[in-house]
């Protein structure tokens, strides 16, 4: 089946549907990741985009339970050189194009991923349509133009959990707290409250693995909640969108960072933290999404090869109280940075994906001993 791919400049490619009849947009970004196709379409901070994977044959190990980030598809759409439809992996349960059917999300094969990566790179990301529906260019360029740009959208509202809940033997279960507003924790590690703003399970797993006992909460949770809880620290995770439309979590974070409670911020959770800090956040030309990404801890010297998936970047004029600790080696952009005299501490890439492959575990470990310290 035919399909059109529009971008806003109005470049545009043909291509061919492997899931169907379908219609959809989004802002269109690029991943340079070899593997990995079934994290990065269940990462949650991926809503609102159509990824285009840079590497030409996606699909050949299918869809395995255990690589789920999250329990759904979020990106809007999978675009690629040429789809498996024929995997060999002795874990996969599904091919990728069942997978994305049963989610009803676009796949589009047969597209020149070269040219596209190019043009973006070029030009940057921006908003596009897909369509099998409608293959005049002009047609889809007036409905492309529709819609609203990634800078100003709030999506973290759309992925965040809306209850407390546990991660426990490979799902989420919901979880209750005392008339007090105190949890029963049950002494698995330091207790830590977990702000969903879209969370890839692989952090709970390995936040449990270094030590923590993590409580998955609302983003809205605020201070008196934290306190009532009783938790020890309070993580900031990643999700999608432009980090200067969350004014309500910035608050709230900068009331708990004022209150010397521990925080450590991934992606989003990071641009967050540098809100409240007294930072900014710009949207990158094409943002950093791939599992390659080189990134320098100025405190070491030692450089670790990243997973990243991320279109705003922060930026500070005054570094008064706030040092970087972690730089990209790509654009010098800042990929990490920490309170000098409170407890608070975050990176823009994500230290749980396994890009180095262990390169950047140690971040947890340096998280517990920030805790530990300050209890």
């Amino acid at each position: 089946m035919k399909a059109l791919l529009v971008l806003e400049d109005g470049f545009s490619l043909y291509g061919d549907s492997f899931t169907g009849e379908f219609e959809t947009g989004g802002e269109v970004i690029f991943t340079t990741s070899m593997t990995g196709y079934q994290e990065v379409l269940t990462d949650p901070s991926y809503y609102g985009q159509m990824i285009c994977m840079t590497y030409p044959l996606i699909g050949n190990y299918g869809i395995t339970a255990e690589d789920m980030e999250s329990s759904a598809i979020h990106a809007k759409a999978l675009i690629v050189k040429e789809c498996c439809h024929h995997p060999s992996n002795w874990r996969s349960i599904k091919t990728l194009p069942e997978f994305l059917q049963q989610f009803n999300v676009p796949g589009l094969e047969h597209i020149d991923t070269r040219a596209l990566t190019r043009h973006l790179r070029l030009n940057g990301a921006m908003r596009g349509r897909i369509s099998t529906q409608d293959l005049d260019p002009q047609s889809l360029l007036a409905k492309v133009l529709t819609q609203p740009t990634m800078e100003g959208q709030n999506l973290a509202k759309f992925v965040a959990c809306q209850k407390p809940y546990i991660f426990t033997d490979g799902s989420p279960k919901t979880v209750s707290f005392d008339g007090a507003g105190r949890y029963n924790w049950q002494n698995l590690g330091l207790p830590l409250l977990v702000f969903d703003f879209g969370i890839k399970w692989n952090i709970l797993r390995l936040l449990a693995k270094h030590g923590f006992e993590p409580l998955v909460v609302p983003p809205t949770t605020n201070l008196s909640q934290i306190k009532a809880s009783g938790a020890k620290a309070v993580f900031l995770s990643n999700g999608p969108g432009d980090p200067a439309t969350l004014a309500d979590a910035i608050e709230n974070v900068r009331e708990i960072i004022a209150a010397k409670i521990p925080v450590l911020g991934i992606c989003l959770g990071h641009q967050i933290i540098g809100h409240a800090l007294g930072g900014t956040t710009r949207k990158l030309k094409f943002g950093h999404h791939g599992s390659n990404h080189p990134v320098k801890d100025l405190r070491t010297g030692r450089v670790e090869i990243s997973s990243q998936n991320h279109g705003f970047a922060v930026y500070f004029e005054d570094m008064t109280d706030v040092e970087i600790t972690h730089l990209n080696l790509n654009d010098q952009t800042v990929e990490g940075l920490r309170h000098k005299t409170l407890p608070v501490e975050s990176v823009q890439y994500h230290p749980e994906a396994a890009a180095g492959p262990h390169d950047s575990e140690y971040l947890f470990n340096r998280f517990y001993d920030l805790v530990a310290k300050s209890i």
